[in-house]
């Protein structure tokens, strides 16, 4: 299977974009560099995963790519703590991100039923 024909790989691919041209004026780059790396984190390791050949390879990236996803998350609630991201469109990441993060559970199933 090729990443390109998964929606949770589409959708983290949109979202690390959006992501991306939100802070391409960000002069703190710190966060904007902790920020879109863990955004970019997301998709680029389903993709990693999914190209290996061993199924408890790909569950392993599929893992770290949830684990970016709450990496992102906590990134985004302090973002609009410290007035860095406008709270709506935060708070609208943040649901898709939930929604990934669904998308990846059902992921690591499907891979888990074939070890």
């Amino acid at each position: 299977m090729r990443c390109e024909r998964l929606d949770v790989w589409k959708r983290s691919c949109r979202l690390s974009v959006e992501v991306y041209k939100y802070f391409s004026e960000c002069r703190d780059f710190g966060f904007k560099d902790q920020i879109t790396r863990s955004s970019l984190s997301i998709g680029s390791n389903i993709a990693e995963g999914i190209e290996k050949d061993s199924n408890k390879e790909t569950l392993r990236f599929i893992e770290i790519a949830r684990g970016s996803t709450a990496e992102l998350i906590t990134q985004i609630y302090i973002g609009i703590e410290i007035g860095y991201i406008e709270k709506e469109i935060g708070l609208s990441w943040v649901n898709e991100i939930n929604e990934i993060s669904k998308m990846l559970i059902g992921l690591k199933k499907n891979y888990a039923t074939k070890l």
